[in-house]
């Protein structure tokens, strides 16, 4: 079988499953239970001045019939006293010495903040630090947080600060919150972190209450921007993680993935785009932390079949094929093909087609049923017909080059030829 065992920064794991910073991992009684059903470490959830948390505190987004694809919180950092959290990550670690114990910080805005907070954690057997520059709400308001992460030079600052005084491995986590999280991220490397993290949550409002006029969660009659997370967000945490991936400077450091990982599928293409470890929370919340056990299998089983011995042999696999659109083949072409013999004739991909794209189905009336065809000379490509099919491999999508060589948008315009040749 292969070995899904992680080794993040020499921290090591069973595992590459870590529960992000957050609920779950709050307090003694939830973290022990995670490490009971198997989960590889946990970042312990952020520690810092006192606060005080309000009620409610979360929202969710429902599509289709399945609830939180979307989830929203405006919680705030740990609001337990911190000497009552630095007894119980000590006393986590002793009965759990194999497992990852990661401690999420944001001390106030002073270098001797950061170094006091810093001792106290360290002096519990912590294995490392997240450094919190991307919590979107609350926080910020303190001038931490996002503000933190939205500000390069400040996170580079912070980051110098707390690599004065910490002797054990350094995670900045950073807030999507951003146009690019290259520049915080570049920045953070060049303080001298030792990896980085990311997505943090993204600031959002997750729906209105229409009886009541006020924004989810209510609070007495008032809401707050939160910050937004779950399944939802993958898409988002892909593209920012790949931004990582492919810069000179960020790459160099491991990069732990966060935002929508529910599935083993989530957490490998999370890993094929650089991820070295991938943090999860929405899921364990909805489903409980059981759901590492299908994580395990799911993730052992795919490797088996691939061939892959450890997690390290497909680990940034993916991150060469994401290029710049300038790049992408002109010539390369599909067109798409319906198979009538798994054809349910609901004739989505007609009205989709017809409607929206290219009119490139054919539609023939008929008893007891219509027949839809492709016109593969109209037909552009454009999977959407596929993307509405209710039949798994109904429509395919089949190669029909328009040329033998490859030919990218510069070439095309250097040889002058037809913007529209279809």
């Amino acid at each position: 079988m292969a070995d899904i065992s992680a080794n993040f920064l020499g921290i090591k794991s069973p595992n590459p499953f870590w529960l992000a910073s957050a609920p779950p991992t709050d307090k003694k009684f939830n973290v022990l239970r995670a490490f009971e059903a198997g989960w590889g470490g946990v970042v312990w959830k952020t520690l810092g001045s006192q606060v005080k948390n309000v009620s409610s505190r979360y929202s969710s987004v429902d599509f289709n019939g399945s609830r939180m694809m979307g989830f929203n919180n405006i919680e705030l950092i740990s609001d337990r006293p911190l000497e009552i959290n630095l007894l119980e990550i000590r006393e986590c670690i002793r009965e759990f010495p194999d497992r990852a114990m990661i401690v999420s910080l944001m001390a106030d805005n002073t270098k001797e903040a950061w170094h006091e907070l810093i001792k106290k954690v360290e002096d519990t057997g912590a294995h490392g630090f997240e450094l919190n520059f991307g919590c979107p709400h609350g926080m910020t308001e303190r001038g931490m947080g996002a503000s933190v992460g939205q500000d390069p030079e400040i996170a580079r600052m912070v980051v110098e600060w707390v690599m004065e005084a910490a002797t054990i491995p350094v995670i900045t986590k950073l807030t999507p919150n951003v146009h690019s999280v290259v520049p915080t991220g570049t920045a953070a490397v060049e303080a001298g972190t030792n990896a980085l993290s990311l997505i943090n949550t993204i600031q959002s409002v997750t729906g209105i209450d229409l009886d009541t006029f006020v924004a989810n969660p209510n609070v007495g009659g008032h809401s707050a921007f939160g910050g937004y997370c779950g399944p939802a967000v993958k898409p988002i945490a892909l593209k920012m993680l790949t931004t990582l991936s492919q810069n000179a400077l960020t790459k160099i450091v491991p990069i732990s993935g966060i935002g929508g990982v529910s599935t083993w599928k989530d957490a490998v293409e999370f890993m094929l785009l650089g991820a070295s470890n991938v943090q999860v929370c929405t899921a364990a919340m909805k489903y409980g932390f059981r759901i590492i056990e299908d994580l395990c299998e799911g993730l052992n089983n795919w490797m088996d079949e691939k061939q892959f011995k450890t997690i390290y042999d497909f680990i940034g696999k993916s991150v060469p094929s994401i290029t710049s659109w300038e790049e992408l083949d002109i010539n390369y072409h599909i067109v798409a093909n319906i198979d009538q013999d798994k054809c349910i004739h609901c004739g989505l991909c007609y009205i989709a087609c017809e409607d929206t794209s290219h009119q490139s189905i054919s539609l023939d009336f008929g008893k007891p049923y219509n027949t839809y065809t492709i016109k593969e000379e109209e037909c552009v490509g454009c999977n959407l017909c596929k993307l509405v099919c209710p039949v798994d491999s109904c429509i395919t999508m089949v190669e029909q080059r328009k040329g033998d060589e490859y030919l990218n948008w510069k070439e095309y315009q250097r040889k002058g030829l037809p913007l529209n040749d279809h």
